[in-house]
């Protein structure tokens, strides 16, 4: 699928290149995201999508092609850029010396806030976060999902346009990734354009309004999530355990049904587009080990990008 550019939209990359020496990390890709939308780059390891949130928040130089942020080339403008929007990386980067509230009060000061307002909006995001109870605390005395709320935090300081997202959630529990959903959820609400970068598929599907799913540099599909899984996945899937010649005898019985399927292992994944009830009788009448769920972003992604462990 071919990504054409389109110059409607506040973060806009048009023919975007990365190259460190002869690794050519991102391909050329085109993409166009609208105000207040919420839109997640997916894909394994060393697909390029860090690469491509870094040129966004000026991190990292663009190597060709154009980025333009609310209408400024990362570029030549990147100061401007940078001071309307908010990052928070994959890196956990909180000054340990500081406590909780001292390492907000500090960032703010890289945006010129005055001290008494960088005070106050530092106590309106812990409320925010609820963290006000640990505003005195060192960052060695909060939990994994607090740091990350008040990396979040520290995001917003400069009360951005728009929020940068690096794998906001990685390691953290049910309870602390679902409070963050939340909040981005809010934000979003408030006015915020959000880019994020996650490998949770529930997150993307929860938070974007729009994916692309990158793979060696290159945009493969971007739209929807649930609109692409209906299109490129179907309704239904069944895992369906099989032993021996049962492979074969399992796709002789499904001909009739409008279906694709994949093994992996002792596994076959069966695709359905139509979620048909007389193929889950078959199998069920059949194969004592099987499931039967909702196809999933997860199962998109699988499809495009390969079953095959990356470093």
């Amino acid at each position: 699928m071919t990504i054409e550019p389109n110059s409607n939209g506040i973060l806009v990359g048009t023919n975007l290149t990365k190259r460190y020496t002869d690794t050519l990390a991102v391909d050329g890709i085109n993409f166009s995201i609208s105000q207040n939308e919420c839109y997640g780059f997916l894909g394994p390891n060393g697909a390029g999508k860090t690469s491509t949130m870094k040129m966004i928040h000026c991190l990292s130089p663009v190597t060709s092609g154009t980025l333009l942020v609310a209408g400024m080339d990362v570029m030549t403008e990147a100061r401007r850029v940078k001071s309307i929007m908010g990052v928070v990386p994959q890196e956990q980067n909180l000054d340990p010396d500081l406590t909780v509230i001292e390492n907000l009060i500090v960032y703010a000061r890289y945006f010129n806030i005055p001290l008494r307002e960088a005070r106050k909006r530092g106590e309106e995001y812990l409320d925010f976060f609820q963290l006000a109870n640990k505003s005195n605390s060192k960052i060695r005395e909060l939990s994994g999902g607090m740091k990350q709320r008040l990396l979040i935090a520290r995001g917003l300081i400069n009360k951005p346009d728009i929020l940068i997202l690096d794998e906001p959630t990685t390691g953290l529990d049910p309870q602390a990734r679902h409070m963050i959903w939340q909040k981005i959820r809010h934000l979003k609400k408030e006015g915020i354009t959000i880019v994020l970068t996650t490998h949770y598929m529930e997150e993307a599907s929860q938070l974007c309004d729009r994916v692309a799913i990158m793979d060696r540099g290159k945009i493969l599909v971007e739209g929807d999530p649930a609109k692409l899984v209906e299109e490129r996945v179907g309704k239904d899937v069944f895992q369906v355990w099989c032993e021996g010649g049962e492979k074969e005898e399992l796709t002789r019985d499904m001909k009739s049904f409008d279906f694709s399927y994949e093994q992996v292992g002792d596994i076959i994944y069966i695709f359905s587009k139509n979620g048909d009830e007389e193929l889950k009788n078959l199998i069920a009448g059949k194969y004592i080990k099987f499931l039967h769920r909702p196809a999933a972003l997860e199962d998109l992604f699988l499809k495009l990008t390969g079953r095959r462990l990356r470093d």
